[in-house]
């Protein structure tokens, strides 16, 4: 089966939003690659963190506690990460004011290396993302769980639209919208899937002019659990 339209998906998202206005004021804009670019290293590493620690787990608890995250590991200054022992992580990983997650608290420390290694050859780690070419989001998201600690799933892609970059994301309605219209079969997250979900976006692009931020926002909205009673 082939894809929907650009158009169709608009008008259904529309409707069930109750008319293009209220749909235009649900939909976001990433930043452009100039300003993804002077994003500090220490916010990627904050924002992984964060969202390693949300990945199963109660989102407002780990907001929260952020202050405190923030404190304990240095502002999440690559160099200052980089230097701490493992002593000195299995300390932190027990104090009360953050949560307590050994496992966890180690993916901050194994993150900088990431970030280290890439700012190393590219200048800095923001420069690396910012650059990366927006026709080949899957291969960004492969490389932040292959280097990264913790960074597969929607972990990466949901720090990297966070941050900024210009990303869709697997979301259950996304994914269910590539299934039910026989897109996809099986995993969305197998390669052939990507490839499809990948080519569909760049597709819809072509047809909008969009950015795949508002792109997968839009999807989202024409379909699954979003639309208005």
């Amino acid at each position: 089966m082939s894809a929907e339209k650009f158009a169709a998906i608009y008008a259904r998202a529309a409707k069930r939003k109750g008319g293009e206005k209220a749909l235009e004021s649900l939909l976001g804009d990433p930043l452009s690659a100039t300003e993804v670019s002077a994003i500090g290293d220490d916010r990627f590493l904050a924002e992984f963190t964060k969202k390693v620690f949300q990945s199963g787990f109660v989102w407002r608890v780990v907001r929260n506690k952020w202050p405190d995250f923030e404190e304990l590991f240095f502002g999440f200054d690559i160099d200052k990460v980089l230097l701490m022992p493992d002593e000195m992580l299995e300390r932190k990983a027990s104090d009360p004011r953050i949560i307590r997650n050994y496992n966890k608290v180690k993916t901050i420390r194994d993150n900088a290396l990431m970030i280290d290694d890439v700012r190393r050859q590219h200048g800095s780690f923001a420069k690396f993302i910012a650059e990366w070419p927006i026709d080949d989001i899957p291969g960004l998201w492969a490389y932040l769980k292959k280097h990264g600690a913790r960074l597969g799933g929607n972990t990466g892609p949901y720090a990297l639209r966070f941050l900024g970059k210009d990303t869709y994301l697997l979301s259950k309605d996304v994914e269910d919208y590539f299934s039910q219209h026989k897109l996809i079969e099986g995993s969305a997250r197998s390669k052939r899937s990507l490839t499809t979900i990948n080519q569909t976006f760049l597709e819809w692009q072509k047809q909008s002019d969009w950015s795949l931020q508002r792109l997968s926002q839009l999807l989202a909205f024409s379909c699954g659990d979003n639309a208005i009673n």
